[in-house]
């Protein structure tokens, strides 16, 4: 019988202008590349990556929201920070570094389309 096991999930992101997230993301120090037409695939690091495509519905964009774990969400934020200020990206934005009451310390950013993305740092284990 074959294995029914899943092996990777690659949730697929919105974009207003599909060239802005992906300088954007790129900006953050994610690696993005077309694989086809008006789709990218953005990698996050070793293993981890989400498909940027060129589809933009406000309502969709905006309650889209990816939850990404990193070391240190204070470094991210200061990162996130600095690329906002020095680029221009509309729309794009981040907030400080905050505890959730689940256990983490997150830093929450907005990308170009209004995407949300939680950059969590976690104080215990996941659930």
């Amino acid at each position: 019988m074959a294995s029914l096991s899943a092996t990777d999930v690659r949730p697929f992101i919105p974009a207003k202008d599909c060239s802005v997230s992906k300088r954007f993301y790129a900006a953050l120090g994610w690696e993005t590349r077309d694989v086809g037409p008006n789709l990218a695939l953005v990698r996050v690091s070793d293993g981890q990556y989400f498909y940027l495509q060129d589809f933009y519905v406000q309502a969709f964009a905006e309650n889209s929201m990816l939850h990404i774990t990193v070391d240190d969400a204070e470094s991210w934020h200061r990162r996130v920070s600095a690329v906002v200020e020095q680029e221009s990206f509309s729309l794009a934005r981040v907030g400080a570094p905050a505890r959730q009451d689940y256990g983490a310390i997150v830093t929450f950013v907005h990308d170009p389309a209004g995407v949300l993305l939680h950059l969590c740092q976690w104080d215990v284990k996941p659930v």
